[in-house]
């Protein structure tokens, strides 16, 4: 005789995993819906270096207006990006079953943003893409459609993020994490990598013409930045989600 969901030891007919949060059986996962995750925390990293290399648009003059506004609106995705992606990597550090939707909505929502950028660029005089941006774009574009495949309904993901939408982290939870997370791990990770660098440069004798050495422990800082950064927001994600959480009743 059939199980309740119609397929034996398959999922609900509703969608939702069994209560308790237990992975349901059927077919396993392949470990490819892991990648979604780490891509997410790539499209993140290359966020917070656009957003800290950027960061002379502030309060800067000069600039036409068609660039400047899409100078500007690129760091307010970035803003966008890093702090979507870590509520997302609540989600996924909490196995929810809302990952993968939540997920795609991003995917898609970043797709979209990439087309339209690249549209308005080409339709505004004075920008200029080479082949590689071109190039680089498309790649963004495809890795990004091929993690949706991966985390598509069917595909085995239900058996990895298969909790019960009742066990998903808080929002505000996970972004009041996240911000402090990210302050803190920043601050450390600049600190840290200049003080690394200035380190470096006395060891292998960087010359200080012009400003060569400081330019160099500056680089490291900016590079510690941004692995301080984002190693800080993840941490701190964990953290507030790795307590167990009641199912729903």
């Amino acid at each position: 005789m059939a199980s309740s969901s119609g397929i034996p030891g398959g999922t609900p007919d509703n969608g939702q995993p069994p209560a308790g949060g237990k992975v349901p059986a059927g077919r396993p996962d392949s470990g490819l819906s892991y990648v979604p995750v780490g891509w997410l925390v790539i499209v993140m990293a290359l966020s917070v270096y656009w957003l800290a290399s950027a960061l002379w648009l502030v309060g800067s003059s000069g600039l036409p207006d068609a660039v400047f506004y899409f100078l500007f609106s690129g760091l307010v995705a970035d803003v966008i990006t890093i702090l979507w992606g870590l509520y997302l990597l609540g989600l996924a550090f909490g196995r929810s079953a809302r990952f993968p939707s939540h997920f795609t909505i991003w995917q898609a929502a970043t797709i979209i943003w990439l087309l339209a950028s690249h549209a308005y660029a080409l339709a505004v005089p004075g920008f200029v893409f080479s082949a590689r941006s071109l190039a680089i774009t498309a790649a963004e574009i495809a890795i990004g459609l091929l993690c949706i495949y991966l985390l598509r309904r069917g595909s085995g993901a239900e058996t990895v993020y298969a909790k019960p939408r009742a066990e998903a982290p808080s929002v505000f939870v996970s972004i009041v994490a996240a911000l402090l997370g990210i302050i803190l791990g920043a601050v450390v990770g600049a600190v840290g990598g200049f003080l690394a660098g200035s380190l470096i440069a006395d060891v292998t004798d960087v010359s200080c013409f012009e400003g060569a050495c400081g330019y160099f422990a500056a680089f490291i800082g900016l590079a510690g930045l941004v692995v301080g950064a984002i190693a800080g927001g993840i941490l701190a994600v964990w953290l507030a989600n790795r307590r167990k959480r009641r199912p729903a009743g």
